[in-house]
């Protein structure tokens, strides 16, 4: 009597992304803080292929601070030392103003890319995106900042007003920076072209940079560029940041200018961008 051997169908392989769907997960939608942090490693991601960025967060300020001080300190100030109570602070704020160019420059990438496209579509808060590169930008100053900072220790210079006032001037000065981020992040949004972003941007930077009190007193200029010296809030920010570095007190007019031009910039070039974000497509 022979016997027949029943064959069974082989057991089909579950698809993973199938399992992972019948598994009844509650999926949730990215919060704010949530994406906006996505965003920002992504942008600091980005950096591994522009190298050029962080190149120049570096280079600027050692640039500055070395050829100015030492071609121009002992004629200005009488002494490097002297010169550096000035001039450090000025170029901390000069060198975060500069940088903030290379965010308008990233996001107008994006835009050309197609990526920007892509990230409208996914079901996170709108303003996430711009905000990301925000918090990097955070970064980048940051380390333009250490740069400064220690170059002028090595050099020399010691701050009166000690860690506290060296971390108050570095805070002013990257909350100015920020609100500057806003703004090439809306021309970013209109021109949609990095060069052409970095190029509009230089043309601004440039001028304020050296039309004003960064690297001599105003006292020395022309009237007509006293008067344009006097209403640069590059001008207002570097004194603020001098004030708090070398505990001059009496710093207290150009601290609240300083604050008050980074919340005019905010105020005014914050919808601007969340604006024309949501008009892109």
């Amino acid at each position: 009597m022979s016997t027949h051997a029943v064959s069974t169908p082989p057991t089909a392989v579950e698809d993973p992304i199938d399992a992972l769907l019948a598994a009844g997960r509650e999926r949730r939608r990215a919060g704010a803080l949530t994406a906006s942090a996505a965003f920002g490693r992504r942008a600091m991601l980005k950096l591994k292929h522009d190298p050029k960025q962080l190149v120049d967060s570096a280079a600027i300020p050692i640039l500055f601070t070395v050829l100015f001080t030492y071609l121009f300190g002992g004629a200005i100030s009488g002494s490097t030392s002297e010169y550096l109570k000035v001039l450090l602070p000025g170029v901390l704020s000069m060198s975060i103003a500069i940088v903030t160019m290379y965010g308008g420059g990233r996001l107008a990438q994006d835009v050309r890319s197609g990526a920007f496209d892509r990230f409208r579509g996914l079901p996170v808060w709108r303003g996430a995106f711009v905000l990301g590169g925000l918090l990097s930008d955070v970064a980048r100053y940051l380390f333009a900042s250490a740069i400064v900072v220690v170059l002028g220790l090595i050099m020399g210079y010691r701050p009166d007003g000690g860690v506290p006032g060296v971390l108050a001037a570095v805070v002013l000065v990257i909350a100015f920076g920020l609100a500057l981020s806003l703004v090439w992040a809306a021309v970013a949004l209109a021109v949609k072209d990095p060069a052409v972003v970095i190029s509009i941007a230089n043309a601004v930077l440039m001028p304020l940079s050296f039309a004003s009190n960064i690297f001599v007193q105003p006292s020395t200029m022309p009237g007509w560029l006293q008067a344009v010296v006097d209403v640069n809030p590059l001008s207002h920010v570097a004194s603020a940041a001098r004030h708090l570095m070398n505990d001059t007190g009496g710093g207290g007019g150009d601290i609240a200018w300083a604050l008050i031009a980074t919340a005019v910039i905010t105020l005014v070039c914050g919808p601007i961008t969340l604006r024309l974000y949501s008009k892109q497509g």
